[in-house]
């Protein structure tokens, strides 16, 4: 259903029951699915795919060109799958020659004023609370919560399960299972809560706790602790996925928590 007075380009792809709502401007080369509902001034450009059963609030703008001075026009796109509530005045930017894409997963929520910048990789059922700024290609894996305000330096990664608290600077990576905050941000223990809400059992999350105990808290660097985890502990889903996490960081993992 689209009102009289929004705007859709005739090359759109636009489901049949998709409700478009009141000064909405949508873009050649753009697709979106059935189900889906684009509040009131929302604008979508060129290269902007969006699944099924989305709801995009007022004011929010997707596609736009990268504000990166190294984009040179080329093709790139915005993905976002199925059953994501985008809030008021969210902005999502289109790719770089970079990775030539920005994707968002399947059943986010992207409250009100939140960034996506050019290349990152949003995975699902991901919260990005209000205001969290998110700089180009930033990678945040399933489960994870960022807090509101919060501010991510560009090409970090945020593992699984994460929760991260409102107002952090998040400069290096910041591995799965766990709890951030501090500042320096810092790991501050196991987010156990959430694991239990997501059905981990109480030895997978007495084993996640003693991984992170060689990693933070025995006085170990990386290297030794990645050593004595691989040597010690059995092979798990979760004892690998942290490890290859640590050994794949890019900008290393942050740092201990030490009391003042």
């Amino acid at each position: 259903m689209k009102q009289p007075l929004a705007y859709v380009h005739p090359d759109a792809k636009v489901a049949d029951n998709v409700v478009i709502e009141p000064f909405v401007s949508i873009d050649h080369d753009v697709e979106i699915g059935e189900g889906t509902r684009i509040g009131s001034s929302v604008t979508i450009l060129p290269g902007t795919r969006i699944g099924k059963n989305c709801k995009i609030f007022p004011g929010a703008v997707i596609g736009a060109a990268p504000q990166d001075l190294k984009f040179q026009g080329e093709y790139s796109t915005v993905e976002i799958g199925d059953n994501n509530t985008i809030r008021e005045f969210v902005t999502i930017n289109r790719g770089t020659s970079a990775k030539g894409k920005t994707v968002i997963g399947n059943n986010n929520l992207l409250m009100a004023y939140v960034h996506v910048a050019h290349d990152c990789k949003v995975g699902n059922n991901i919260i990005l609370v209000n205001n969290v700024q998110l700089a180009g290609e930033v990678q945040v894996d399933d489960w994870a919560i960022l807090g509101g305000m919060s501010a991510v330096h560009q090409f970090v990664r945020i593992g699984s399960h994460v929760m991260i608290s409102g107002g952090s600077l998040v400069r290096k990576d910041v591995p799965p299972f766990i709890k951030a905050g501090r500042e320096p941000l810092s790991y501050v223990g196991i987010n156990s809560i959430g694991l239990r809400r997501r059905q981990y059992n109480n030895d997978k999350i007495r084993e996640v706790q003693d991984i992170y105990r060689y990693i933070y808290q025995k006085g170990l660097n990386t290297a030794q602790a990645v050593e004595i985890i691989e040597a010690e502990m059995p092979a798990t889903p979760e004892r690998d996925e942290v490890l290859l996490f640590v050994k794949d960081s890019k900008r290393g993992i942050i740092r201990g928590y030490f009391p003042d």
